[in-house]
């Protein structure tokens, strides 16, 4: 099987801090990535450090920074699901998970990105990472791609153990950073405060920005 990534997660700008240096890498290889973003994040509270949104115009802009994040990171194929955000949890799950396996079926992905339902504290995450564990479930053992999940809860080593992947992306981290940047509404205040701790080489925000932490879920 040729290598193709598949990276489903429920929000514009979750791409970011879990995997932009990965995916990069990944890319600089020619490896292709797929993203699936199921929402636009239209119900982010974010509007930007000096405020450059309002509830009406938010889907539009995140779409148009997810899109310059996207370009950031070098991914191609970025696919809109245009479902509601913060409404994921209520979606019927088989048929989300059936438009999962269909999206499998055609990209045929060696590997798969998502969010460790459970562990990743936003109930989209959540959901959107049980939503790929039941299509993945739905296909024969053998045709299974491995699947790599993020999670940041508190209790997630406790639960979970230690990563099974670390990756270092200090070679990636200005495409990191440029895809940080492009979710002005969302990291303006963020990258205000990381980019000069980054320059500083501030070890809590190099360990965070510099290493994406991925566990492979065991089905």
């Amino acid at each position: 099987m040729s290598e193709h990534i598949l990276v489903i997660f429920p929000h514009p700008d979750d791409e970011v801090f879990t995997c932009s240096g990965t995916l990069a890498g990944y890319i600089h290889k020619g490896v292709p990535v797929t993203y699936i973003c199921l929402t636009l994040g239209e119900m982010g509270r974010n509007m930007g450090k000096s405020i450059i949104a309002n509830r009406e115009s938010l889907p539009q802009i995140r779409k148009k920074e997810l899109l310059n994040s996207c370009e950031a990171i070098g991914i191609k194929d970025l696919r809109l699901w245009g479902l509601r955000d913060k409404t994921v949890e209520f979606e019927d799950i088989d048929g989300l998970a059936g438009r999962i396996v269909s999206a499998i079926e055609e990209i045929q992905p060696s590997l798969i990105i998502t969010f460790y339902p459970g562990y990743s504290v936003h109930p989209d995450h959540d959901a959107c990472g049980l939503a790929v564990v039941e299509a993945v479930r739905k296909l024969p053992s053998v045709k299974r791609p491995p699947v790599q999940m993020a999670a940041f809860s508190k209790n997630c080593y406790e639960d979970l153990g230690k990563p099974n992947i670390v990756n270092p992306v200090d070679e990636y981290i200005s495409q990191k950073m440029t895809a940080m940047k492009a979710h002005h509404s969302q990291f303006s205040a963020m990258v205000a405060t990381m980019e000069p701790a980054l320059a500083a080489k501030d070890p809590a925000i190099t360990e965070r920005l510099t290493k994406e932490k991925f566990w492979i879920y065991k089905f």
